[in-house]
């Protein structure tokens, strides 16, 4: 249905979606909420530099340039189109991912029980869709779409690759949440502040039953974000953590593309408050 609105203006589309969400037009005139001001900043903030920052194979250059290439995951290749990728030159286990969006993935444990049509169907239907009319984030709209294999990184310790979610405010981190069970289609959010004490956020999935540990290297990452994010007004650093290493997973300007609400409604207003608006 997104596909089909195509035609519909961004601040239309906008509303439209931020209605369905929320019972009510997001206020874009004085936004105050988290989720108003995300839906302000991508109608307003237009720095073009945002599209190379967003696509999966140009920003890790732009990030390894920054904090260096230690903390880059390792490309294995990269390709236009499925067809032209050599499956038997790549090792036993990798990753899949397009550059233009976040559905494209494809994790490969074992190649011996990959199946290739599937990769192929799943990865050709994400080439042909842009991430842009889903949520009219538009950094992603010029993206060219790409195919790059990863190495293939799991966490020994949790026996998954977590993900580490920072949200900072003009340069500083504020606080963060974890995505853990993930791989097995279960996924579980929970939030923390800079102190690694949980707080009582729960958005779009619930939190874990079970005991969240500190990661190894909390303090580092929270030092990385406030680099990577020094001249935004506002971006979500990701990284992972493997075998007490930290790697950079991603930069995000919209977190649930500025449509997800929080229960308590409160913490939208908290994160509203922290992101400052130019005039």
């Amino acid at each position: 249905i997104k596909e089909v609105l195509k035609f519909l203006p961004d601040k239309v589309y906008i509303q439209l979606y931020y209605f369905a969400q929320f019972k009510h037009f997001c206020n874009l005139k004085n936004p105050k909420t988290y989720n108003e001001k995300l839906n302000w900043l991508k109608l307003n903030d237009r720095n073009p530099e945002y599209t190379k920052m967003v696509d999966k194979y140009a920003v890790k250059k732009y990030v390894s340039n920054i904090i260096g290439e230690e903390y880059i995951i390792p490309t294995i290749g990269i390709w236009d189109n499925f067809d032209d990728i050599n499956f038997d030159l790549l090792p036993n286990q990798f990753v899949l991912k397009c550059t233009h969006d976040s559905e494209g993935i494809v994790i490969v444990k074992d190649k011996s029980n990959f199946n290739k049509e599937d990769a192929r169907e799943k990865i050709n239907k994400a080439l042909k869709s842009n991430f842009y009319y889903i949520g009219r984030e538009w950094p992603y709209k010029n993206i060219k779409p790409r195919i790059i294999a990863e190495k293939y990184m799991e966490d020994k310790e949790c026996g998954e690759l977590r993900d580490y979610k920072f949200f900072c405010f003009n340069g500083q981190p504020k606080a963060m949440f974890i995505a853990s069970d993930r791989g097995i289609g279960d996924t579980k959010f929970d939030y923390f502040d800079l102190n690694f004490k949980h707080l009582d956020i729960i958005q779009h999935y619930p939190n874990s039953k079970q005991k969240i540990d500190r990661p190894k290297e909390f303090d580092k990452m929270i030092e990385l974000s406030r680099i990577l994010s020094k001249k935004l007004i506002h971006v979500r650093v990701d990284f992972y953590e493997v075998n007490g290493q930290v790697y950079f997973g991603e930069l995000t300007f919209y977190h649930f593309s500025g449509f997800q609400p929080f229960i308590p409604e409160k913490w939208d207003e908290i994160f509203g408050k922290w992101l400052e608006l130019p005039d």
